[in-house]
């Protein structure tokens, strides 16, 4: 008897995956190589069909193989006489807080990449209420700011934005991971105002909470 013949007859096939498979999941979430390599391997293979299937229901698939991650977006219409379909992609309002911080993450992640270090911008919540710290006025008051900063990382987690990592120890501070689909949705254009959209940012936040220490 030939083992090694044995040995691969054993293995378990590969799953197969079919259009609805894929496309499914897609319309529920975004899709990361990370999270599962062969879904991930077969959209890869089934690409244009992909496309042509979610082309009919007015949605474009954006798919970055370098950084792993896909998701679909609601296609724009150039024909303003067109009738308008239903969404089938929920567009979501963002309060000013969840947009702030966004902001703040997507140009911590600019930064990130231009050191050319790790590939996964990993950040303390510390870290985070950091980074809104400076745009508030002195003497906020901390535990009602850390508060505010886990509310809106809480948004931003369940948009897809950041992951919550498993503490490596009891006590351990919460860590978390900046996605990098943040970089599709906050373009290089929009950086390149970036310091203007944060004065209005920091000028707003400031009226904010002055108005809430008067309530």
């Amino acid at each position: 008897m030939d083992e090694s013949q044995d040995t691969a007859s054993a293995a378990p096939a590969a799953p197969q995956y079919d259009l609805t498979a894929i496309v499914v999941p897609l319309l529920k979430s975004v899709l990361y190589r990370d999270d599962d390599k062969e879904l991930w391997t077969a959209l890869l293979k089934l690409r244009p069909r992909v496309s042509d299937y979610v082309a009919v229901l007015a949605l474009d698939l954006a798919l970055d193989e370098a950084e792993g991650y896909a998701f679909l977006r609601s296609r724009a219409s150039d024909d303003e006489d067109s009738p308008k379909l239903p969404r089938l992609v929920r567009r979501q309002r963002l309060s000013f807080q969840v947009s702030l911080l966004l902001a703040l993450l997507r140009k911590k992640l600019a930064e990130f990449d231009a050191s050319g270090g790790e590939t996964r911008l990993i950040l303390s919540r510390d870290q985070v209420v950091e980074l809104v710290r400076v745009f508030l006025p002195d003497g906020s008051n901390e535990s009602r700011l850390i508060d505010q900063v886990e509310t809106h990382l809480n948004k931003v987690i369940e948009l897809g934005f950041v992951r919550r990592l498993k503490p490596s120890g009891v006590g351990q501070e919460p860590m978390f991971e900046v996605r990098r689909i943040l970089k599709a949705f906050v373009d290089a254009q929009w950086l390149a105002d970036f310091d203007q959209r944060l004065e209005a940012y920091r000028t707003q936040l400031s009226k904010a909470d002055t108005e809430a220490e008067d309530e």
